[in-house]
């Protein structure tokens, strides 16, 4: 049996803490000031693993969702889908605030989205919708730019269509915001 320690106040701090981690990576990418906004991001994942329970589950988490991330923003960037004026340590590649951002959004799995467990359809919707409006959140503030908007709309869509199933599936496998019951053996722990 597994309790969850995902209070009212658990599931606020952890949206508003994403929304300020975001904000302040963005607005620090489009002025310049990536490294500021990415000390900020990391503060607020810091901040998420300081009330998880099973920190070494969340980091695996944190990992495979930056990975991802790292992986897909660059295939965007070095296609020119998508262009990021600043951050990037190498060209064509994901600059380093996306991928914090990334890291960011993982906070949110296994809190504030907890929701979208067993629901891959849903879990896809919310990545089709959710993606490009984020990202076009981020074109207006003038951290990245699309050269074709339809066309990097479309590509977002169609790739986090995939990526949010995957995702909610990874929380759950290595979810360390749950609080599991003492009584459990060793192996239904590590299952």
């Amino acid at each position: 049996m597994v309790v969850t320690a995902r209070s009212p106040l658990h599931l606020l701090v952890n949206f508003v803490a994403f929304e300020i981690g975001w904000f302040a990576a963005v607005l620090g990418a489009a002025h310049q000031r990536v490294w500021q906004g990415v000390a900020v991001a990391m503060l607020v994942v810091l901040l998420h693993l300081l009330m998880s329970h099973r920190v070494l589950r969340e980091l695996q988490l944190l990992f495979c969702v930056m990975v991802i991330g790292a992986v897909w923003d660059s295939a965007l960037a070095a296609t020119h889908i998508i262009q990021y004026p600043s951050g990037q340590v190498l060209p064509a590649t994901a600059p380093v605030w996306i991928i914090a951002v990334w890291a960011l959004f993982a906070t949110t799995l296994n809190v504030s989205m907890v929701f979208l467990r067993g629901r891959p359809l849903l879990a896809a919707f919310i990545g089709i919708v959710g993606a490009p409006l984020s990202f076009l959140g981020g074109m207006h503030l003038n951290a990245l730019q699309f050269p074709d908007t339809n066309k990097a709309l479309l590509a977002l869509a169609i790739g986090w269509a995939l990526w949010m199933p995957l995702m909610i599936y990874l929380a759950k496998r290595f979810d360390g915001v749950s609080v599991v019951d003492e009584r459990l053996t060793a192996v239904e722990v590590m299952s």
